[in-house]
């Protein structure tokens, strides 16, 4: 039958990448078992030493060759961690964490938000793909953060890009108060990215559910562009009761919740 020579054609085409992807990586295609097995910890652990690496110009330049493109085309994508940073040409997430092809599942967009696509991303990357780790990633100097915090006139489309910054502008002023200029800019910085981590955790049951069960660490990461330096913040400072209030919400009927 036709149908069944292609099926038959179509296997072993596969088998034989697979041959090929097992003679050229010394047979390491258990790699993809080994990180489905990794905790939020070692994750968290890897994604640190690779920057040191990155920081220090020692970049190995990891799974970057022929036989990587073939067993993740083989086998599919089992990366390690979600990273939601921002857009910014100076922030190559996988070049500043010393990984290669498959390593990190990336979602970029301008001042690293939160906001339903973002978070579907992310998703993506927690529940489906299953990686114990979602790092929000922001950085020194954040051009998007900037114009909110001092008020810059942006047009199009960005403004309703950087309305999810507004929140922790306001934050960075009341706690701190005094703050000015690039101090404020600073503080504001570090507060959008907890304000994404809390509408991460406030709008989506998969990762909030994840994060529960200790199946995800969602930690939030601070990158100087100028040392090269990643700098890992940790959970939300109230991780809990964001988790809590996400239950509580979900128990209300559809129509009171906010």
């Amino acid at each position: 039958h036709p149908n069944e020579e292609v099926s038959r054609m179509t296997g072993f085409k596969r088998l034989l990448i697979l041959v090929a992807v097992l003679l050229l990586t010394g047979g390491t295609a258990l790699y993809a078992k080994d990180i489905q097995n990794l905790t939020p910890e070692q994750g968290l652990k890897l994604l640190t030493v690779g920057n040191e690496r990155f920081a220090k110009s020692l970049s190995t330049h990891p799974n970057t060759s022929m036989s990587r493109r073939l067993m993740t085309a083989t086998n599919g994508q089992v990366p390690y961690a979600t990273v939601l940073a921002c857009s910014d040409s100076r922030v190559p997430v996988e070049i500043l964490f010393d990984q290669g092809i498959g390593d990190l599942f990336v979602i970029k967009v301008a001042g690293n938000v939160a906001d339903i696509d973002e978070i579907g991303s992310a998703e993506y990357g927690v529940d489906h793909l299953g990686t114990p780790v979602l790092l929000v990633l922001g950085h020194s100097q954040c051009g998007a953060v900037t114009a909110v915090a001092k008020g810059a006139e942006v047009h199009g489309s960005i403004p309703k890009l950087v309305d999810n910054i507004i929140p922790a502008v306001e934050k960075a002023k009341k706690v701190h108060p005094n703050a000015t200029g690039d101090d404020l800019v600073n503080a504001a910085i570090e507060q959008n990215t907890w304000q994404s981590i809390e509408d991460i955790l406030t709008k989506s049951h998969a990762i909030s559910d994840r994060a529960k069960q200790g199946k995800v660490a969602v930690v939030g990461g601070h990158y100087d562009i100028l040392t090269g330096k990643v700098t890992i913040l940790g959970p939300h400072p109230q991780e809990k009761a964001l988790l809590i209030y996400f239950l509580f919400l979900q128990s209300l009927p559809i129509s009171r919740r906010g």
